[in-house]
């Protein structure tokens, strides 16, 4: 008991002297705080108000993250709401997606869509798998073919961490989809999985570029090499940043992604805004062929749309040149698009969303003729079924995500993909944050994600009375005008017939038959 005895003594008198330190520290710091904050020509708020006025900055840094998890409804928040996080979430660890009482997405908001239920639906035993789509079945040497329906979008190795490169890979294997590399280069992480790879061609040519930044058909064969590296996709522009190249940060670049990248260590990667070897259609068209000629694979290009004068001009312009320079796909990208940097002003007010973009290029490329040799690919904020379908009702032929498989991995949206500061590892190369991204378990939850995606997908459309996805059309879809009245999406946005004089294309279709016949030699 003596012991004890002075054990509490001991403890009580050293408890005491160690707070009245630590008030002495603190009552230290708050002087020195007011001094700074009072002298200090900066910030107007921490002058008239030392030290109080810190606070404000504080609260404002953690207000986002508290909206997110205490005030914020699950219909309210941005970019993604809760609900569709959530849904995300749960289908990435193959847990129950269902949902009780009701829906919290508001049914009666002008502009919206909703699917129009057969009522004979497609029962299970007559549903069918998604047809083989071919990529360049008109003018590739080595065509890419396909059932899948909705792929990953473009990440590029630097934007995204080692272990979140590595998952995305592996699991797109497990899914059987592709990947796209993103503007960043080929990195073996992208190889390691064993998945089908787009490889990107972005503005700064990034792993296929040489000394002076431009193209390098030596690097671009020793790409296409690969049996992985199914096609390539000349990157225009991206939703979320229109005009502007991309972003990643000095902090980011490592020694392993400048040598991917074929940069410098440590030095703000910044693409230029546009290709230097690309100012016109005719050159972008001229790209096209040339990729493919190096390469033999399919060949398109990414853009958000603007200027619909641009896809006009490109059609009328292929029917001039010949099938050997028509792209073999178009990547459409929204205007809500996303990515790991970007000035606020391209995002919030430059291009086109995709629910109006998407519709009218494939109007456009099928009033010219030329739908059978492109193909359409629709990509924006498309992380739930009921949107994804929607795009294959306005004409795509497949869908691809970011930042859907980016919730996969386990992002919980803190909005630090600017940083190296991302707490589930998956946008940092801080190795002590990147430890808790295993990409052997992501790897699992990419493929669970894509399976569910798609078999949301597929509910809607046998009840919509078809048998598979790509059936889906306008006509399975009705646009909300008011709370009392919809329009028919087919009714609005009807699918255009083929231009009478582009009805018979004898000319493309000698080039496209000898193409044909070229690659049955080979």
């Amino acid at each position: 008991m003596d012991f004890l005895s002075s054990l509490a003594t001991l403890t009580i008198h050293w408890g005491a002297l160690l707070f009245v330190f630590l008030l002495f520290l603190a009552l230290i710091s708050v002087v020195v705080m007011y001094w700074v904050d009072s002298h200090q020509t900066t910030h107007t708020i921490r002058r008239n108000y030392p030290v109080v006025g810190r606070f404000r900055y504080i609260f404002e840094h953690l207000g986002e993250f508290f909206r997110q998890y205490f005030f914020a409804m699950d219909r309210e928040e941005r970019p993604f709401d809760r609900a569709e996080r959530s849904w995300a979430y749960r289908a990435a660890k193959k847990v129950d997606t269902t949902i009780a009482f009701g829906s919290t997405r508001s049914l009666e908001t002008p502009g919206d869509i909703f699917f129009l239920n057969c009522a004979f639906p497609t029962l299970d035993e007559d549903a069918a798998q998604p047809k083989e789509v071919c990529i360049g079945e008109y003018t590739a040497k080595k065509p890419y073919r396909t059932r899948s329906v909705v792929n990953i979008s473009g990440m590029s190795f630097g934007a995204l961490s080692k272990p979140a490169v590595q998952a995305l890979s592996k699991g797109a294997r497990k899914a059987g989809i592709w990947m796209n590399t993103g503007e960043g280069g080929l990195s073996p992480y992208h190889l390691e999985g064993g998945c089908d790879l787009v490889f990107q061609i972005g503005t700064a040519k990034y792993g296929v570029r040489n000394l002076e930044g431009h193209l390098d058909d030596t690097k671009l064969t020793s790409l296409a090499e690969h049996e992985n590296v199914r096609m390539f996709e000349i990157k225009m522009s991206q939703g979320a940043k229109p005009g502007k190249g991309g972003m990643l940060p000095g902090a980011k670049v490592t020694e392993e992604i400048a040598h991917t990248r074929g940069i410098a260590v440590g030095q703000d990667s910044i693409s230029p805004n546009g290709h230097t070897d690309i100012k016109s259609i005719d050159d972008l068209l001229n790209m096209v062929r040339h990729v493919r000629q190096v390469t033999s694979k399919p060949v398109g290009f990414k853009m958000v749309v603007g200027d619909l004068k641009f896809f006009e001009t490109l059609c009328e312009l292929i029917h001039k040149k010949g099938i050997d320079y028509c792209p073999d796909f178009i990547t459409i990208d929204s205007s809500d698009g996303g990515t790991g940097a970007a000035p606020q002003p391209l995002m919030d007010y430059v291009g086109m969303h995709l629910r109006e973009s998407l519709p009218t290029v494939v109007n456009i490329v099928t009033s010219y003729g030329l739908r059978r040799y492109i193909k359409i690919i629709a990509s924006g904020k498309l992380i739930v079924p009921g949107k994804a379908a929607w795009a294959l009702s306005a004409g795509a032929d497949f869908v691809v995500t970011a930042r859907g498989f980016l919730f996969s991995l386990g992002c919980i949206q803190a909005l630090q993909c600017n940083k190296n500061t991302c707490p589930t590892g998956i946008t940092t190369h801080n190795p002590e944050l990147q430890k808790g991204l295993v990409a052997a378990e992501k790897s699992e939850r990419v493929a669970n994600y894509a399976a569910e995606l798609l078999h949301g997908i597929g509910m809607i459309a046998h009840s919509c009375g078809v048998k598979e996805p790509r059936e889906l059309n306008r006509s399975h879809v009705r646009i909300i005008e008011n709370q009392s009245r919809s329009v028919l999406f087919s009714d609005v946005n009807p699918m255009p017939n083929v231009r009478s004089e582009f009805i018979n294309m004898t000319a493309l279709q000698e080039k496209s038959a000898s193409v044909a016949a070229e690659d049955r030699l080979q």
